[in-house]
């Protein structure tokens, strides 16, 4: 059980302050976006992990999976209602070991743990009266539902089509280039995506009620999606899905460093360039998405994944991702193994969750370039706001022990050799600042703008509101936190 406290400690505003600070500038290319992200840029996972699935001598997964999550708890529910609307993507690694309880299927065996089986384990069964409570669920709390379909094994089709809504299919699991417990030749990939296309065309008969065809869902090696993309031919995949596992094994000691180190965060973006160099060759409708990416696998990090720190990776990979052109990141997991932003147990949400709910409530899609002065712990990324006029922007200062004061200029459209103009704002800034309650970034307990977060006594979301600051003043962001901020007169004709 949490301590609740209502303020976070005074001592850590004195420690604050005691830090050295450094006054950095920071130019904002307003003029014309660089990407577009999708309105629902955030997307959480459900998976199939049963109770049994364990890692690094560790079972954190619970009854967390999609066949025994018990969907009638309030604080799950209010926790994916805040978002109005969540993108939740059904899948995972047992995604290709599932049947479906229709047609013809009479059995429907739960997954049992199983040393030649995928992953470890057996076949199991989504029967039709789970998916039934599922999709009730679903409707119920707003959700924007990708669902991904097994790819390995033959699909029995059902006699009912029961017109539930779902937004989109991903086409297998972990299964491109080197695949990860099983994998798929290409050019059969490429094949039988074909034959996905054409059943979900037959099933959906009307075009603005037919679900997304997505895929390949893995990790992205250049010549296996080049080859699986010539194969199937523009018009088939609709968005082109991959994988980021970039913080390795979730039993590294050395994870804490790799969060807090701006080169090791950098090397990211070569594959997020490789992928959006594939998207700009084949042009697929929906671009790019990030469909499942967790930091570290294997369930993540026990000391680290469900703490402050991991919002500093979270959501500096969001904003590199949005940079490159990716149109939804999906966090593996909404609840369920270390890395959920639900607690497994409890549901209480873990830090990322409210860094993922801010993001979906400030930041529009429209993606704007900043550059500033080479400090490389301080990590800037800017987007028109998500409710009009204005620009949000997320400072996120992964230095120990120095705190930032910036000022913004508005870069002059055209010739790049031409100054700046410095922005002068006559409105208040909208400020959300983020921080561990104790100081320590390993805490579990996050503050905004210094209360500290946690659910109400009716398991509601508490209130998220800014803090208004006069807009005379530099942007203050303080050793190891993060903050949102949000400009309602600044001048961006990209957000008009």
């Amino acid at each position: 059980m949490y301590f609740k406290f209502t303020f976070c400690p005074i001592i850590l505003l004195l420690w604050a302050s005691l830090s050295f600070a450094q006054n950095v500038n920071v130019v904002i290319h307003g003029a014309a976006s660089i990407a577009k992200t999708d309105d629902n840029f955030v997307c959480v996972t459900l998976d199939w992990w049963p109770a049994e699935k364990c890692d690094y001598n560790q079972c954190p997964w619970g009854k967390a999976g999609i066949l025994n999550l018990d969907l009638r708890y309030g604080a799950l529910i209010n926790a994916i209602k805040a978002f109005n609307p969540l993108r939740i993507k059904v899948g995972g690694s047992l995604q290709d070991n599932v049947v479906y309880k229709v047609g013809e299927v009479s059995s429907c065996p739960n997954f049992m743990k199983r040393e030649d089986g995928l992953f470890g384990f057996s076949q199991g069964c989504l029967s039709m009266e789970r998916w039934d409570q599922l999709n009730r669920f679903f409707n119920h709390t707003g959700v924007k539902l990708t669902f991904g379909l097994n790819a390995l094994f033959g699909r029995n089709e059902s006699q009912t089509e029961k017109g539930y809504k779902v937004d989109s299919y991903e086409f297998g699991n972990h299964l491109s280039g080197s695949g990860m417990g099983a994998k798929v030749d290409a050019k059969q990939y490429g094949k039988d995506v074909i034959v996905l296309k054409n059943l979900v065309k037959e099933l959906y008969a009307h075009p603005e009620t037919q679900p997304k065809v997505l895929g390949p869902g893995g990790f992205y090696e250049e010549k296996w999606f080049n080859t699986f993309l010539e194969v199937s031919g523009q018009g088939i995949v609709d968005g082109l899905t991959h994988h980021i596992y970039n913080l390795g094994p979730g039993d590294d000691p050395n994870m804490m460093n790799k969060i807090l180190d701006p080169s090791y965060l950098n090397q990211v973006s070569q594959t997020y360039k490789g992928v959006s160099d594939v998207v700009n060759k084949f042009r697929p409708q929906l671009g790019a998405w990030v469909s499942e990416s967790g930091g570290a696998l294997n369930g993540g990090s026990k000391d680290v994944s469900r703490t402050f720190a991991d919002v500093f990776w979270y959501l500096d990979q969001m904003g590199i991702a949005s940079t490159y052109d990716q149109k939804v990141f999906c966090r593996q997991a909404l609840i369920g193994g270390n890395y959920g932003l639900l607690n497994a147990t409890t549901f209480v949400p873990n830090p990322d969750y409210y860094g993922a709910l801010l993001w979906h409530r400030l930041m529009g899609s429209t993606v704007l370039a900043v550059t500033k002065e080479s400090d490389p712990d301080l990590r800037v990324y800017a987007h028109c706001a998500k409710k009009k006029p204005g620009v949000s922007l997320i400072f996120i200062n992964l230095s120990k022990d120095r705190s930032f004061n910036i000022t913004l200029s508005n870069a002059k459209p055209g010739d790049p050799g031409k100054p700046n103009y410095e922005f002068v704002g006559k409105q208040n800034r909208e400020e959300y600042h983020l921080r561990a309650l104790t100081g320590d970034i390993k805490d579990d307990i996050v503050c905004l703008n210094d209360v500290p977060m946690v659910q109400t006594d009716s398991e509601d979301i508490p209130a998220m509101d800014p803090k208004l600051v006069d807009a005379s003043t530099p942007i203050s962001i303080a050793a190891q936190s993060i903050a949102y901020v949000t400009i309602r007169d600044f001048e961006a004709p990209a957000c008009v």
